[in-house]
């Protein structure tokens, strides 16, 4: 194993996951062997262009975008337009992309990324509904040992839903899928509502982000400005969570954030909870835990790695 961390990241980009992807292709300790696009927060044929998009963005035309899953292991795919726009990336004006899509499909280089490396080499970073990732491991077993870790946005607890009163986008756009994540005996690290609410795009802060001037920076913060505007409307805050780049920033500063093991179970049997997680958050029920859940953050330091890094670019 090198000293950068080997990652793979799968995401539905979203701003926030464009700015997730950003970080993480600014930072040198992290190599990013793909991005793999799932259907989400927008239909595939635009979350796949999205991930191209932001790797031509940040001058990082090298890195391999793969097209995943366009709809959910069960359930109709659901969309988020209404927060991110009819591209996903409503905002900025970026250009089309230049760079092609791989043509192998992206389960298929999960499967065969994790088959070629060492066991617990790579680092699985989750942005999106899990249904690569879940596609993957039904697909191949075998390759659950092989994983890391799986480092994931998504779920809520205390902080309940922001789709249905209990469930999280992501979570709730395929349930199926987290449900099979989370009963597959990789190590997973969440990140809920819990966490990412209290990552505020505030004025002060993206004002910082602006200040430097770099083509970079001044698209990073139109998409914070186009995004934040249905959270403000939302939660009556000075901006809103910059949910995503919670995956990033814990591979680089993990000090930044504070949880604990906990038992989490999703709920896939009931309409009226959907897509909840069950976060057993004081160890009521006896169930072994299965992940690491996120429950409070350095917000100044968050937001400082984060510029400090997309201003390099």
């Amino acid at each position: 194993m090198t000293d950068r961390r080997a990652i793979i990241i799968d995401t539905d980009p979203g701003q926030d996951d464009a700015l997730a992807i950003l970080l993480a292709l600014a930072s040198d300790e992290l190599d990013v062997l793909g991005i793999t696009a799932v259907a989400g927060n927008v239909p595939l044929a635009l979350t796949e262009k999205n991930a191209r998009k932001i790797c031509e963005l940040a001058g990082r035309s090298v890195t391999a975008v793969y097209a995943g899953a366009s709809r959910p292991l069960v359930r109709p795919l659901v969309t988020a337009e209404y927060v991110h726009g009819k591209t996903g990336l409503d905002g900025p004006d970026l250009p089309e992309p230049v760079i092609a899509l791989q043509e192998k499909g992206a389960v298929d280089f999960i499967i065969d990324t994790l088959r070629e490396r060492a066991s617990g080499e790579v680092t699985l970073c989750a942005l999106g509904p899990l249904t690569n990732i879940a596609l993957a491991l039904i697909q191949a077993p075998d390759i659950a040992s092989k994983i890391r870790e799986i480092v994931l946005m998504g779920g809520g607890f205390f902080e309940g839903g922001n789709t249905t009163p209990v469930a999280e986008f992501n979570i709730f756009v395929d349930p199926h899928a987290a449900a099979a994540v989370y009963r597959s005996g990789v190590p997973i690290i969440m990140f809920p509502l819990d966490v990412t609410h209290k990552a505020l795009t505030t004025r002060a802060r993206v004002t910082a982000l602006r200040a430097h001037d770099t083509p970079v920076t001044r698209a990073a913060a139109d998409l914070i400005d186009f995004f934040e505007r249905f959270d403000e409307d939302k939660y009556g805050t000075d901006g809103g969570p910059l949910h995503d780049p919670c995956v990033i920033a814990w591979l680089l500063k993990p000090e930044l954030f504070s949880g604990r093991d906990c038992n989490v179970e999703i709920e896939i049997g009931s309409e009226l909870t959907m897509g909840m997680t069950v976060v057993d958050w004081w160890g009521v029920t006896g169930r072994p835990r299965n992940a690491l859940v996120m429950r409070d953050l350095d917000a100044d330091g968050y937001f400082k790695l984060l510029t400090e890094r997309i201003a390099s670019l």
